[in-house]
């Protein structure tokens, strides 16, 4: 029971993480196709302050706002995500 117990406070750390990762990664794809906030939320139909507040980790996107910001700077959702995976700072060990 103990285990599981440290395993389930594992996941949700991750969980806090995720979004400043998954902003951090973002905001690069972003940058390396030379576009700017403005410019990608015009293209994805969110504010550009609520696409700011996604990158410095303030907020976490749904998943269809994460497809639009995907698909708006061309890169697919997969290579993004995996993206984000590698930089987890957690033990890649499966879940019972």
């Amino acid at each position: 029971m103990e285990a599981r117990k440290s395993k389930r406070k594992n996941c949700c750390a991750v969980l806090a993480v995720d979004s400043a990762i998954s902003g951090r990664v973002i905001a690069q794809y972003r940058k390396s196709k030379r576009m700017t906030q403005e410019v990608l939320s015009g293209l994805c139909g969110i504010n550009r302050t609520h696409l700011s507040a996604i990158e410095r980790g303030l907020r976490s996107p749904t998943l269809a706002t994460f497809i639009r910001i995907c698909y708006a700077m061309e890169v697919d959702a997969t290579t993004v995500i995996k993206e984000i995976e590698k930089q987890l700072p957690i033990n890649k060990e499966p879940l019972p």
